[in-house]
């Protein structure tokens, strides 16, 4: 088991049957990401529908959703998303990112971040 999928264990116990842990979502229609390239400095936010596949530098990001707490659209924000980079095999990063704890399950690039800032919800 990898340090990320242990901390992740190690939250899901923690919080139990707590609020967080049964707090219910609703689906937005897209997301605001923020990347960072680490040489240059330049940060960036992304704006994209759920769906859908955008370029940041050599980086290749599909949103696949967005999820925030029911009835408070500018809550914390879960995206799904799936970034490959262009001359590289395989996957960089898969899974969720959760904006209020972007370490939690954070890519790991030597040059690249990218992080959730919130969903869109219109």
């Amino acid at each position: 088991m990898s340090l990320r999928a242990a901390i992740a264990a190690a939250l899901v116990v923690a919080l139990g049957t707590g609020a967080m842990a049964q707090q219910e979502t609703q689906s937005a229609t897209g997301a605001v990401l923020r990347g960072l390239d680490k040489f240059s400095g330049q940060v960036v936010d992304i704006q994209m529908q759920a769906g859908s596949t955008a370029q940041f530098e050599r980086l290749t990001i599909t949103l696949t959703e967005c999820r925030y707490p029911s009835g408070n659209p500018s809550g914390n924000a879960y995206a799904g998303l799936q970034i490959t980079e262009i001359g590289r095999e395989g996957v960089v990063f898969s899974g969720w990112m959760i904006a209020s704890a972007p370490a939690l399950n954070a890519m790991e690039h030597p040059r690249y971040d990218v992080w959730v800032m919130r969903c869109i919800t219109s």
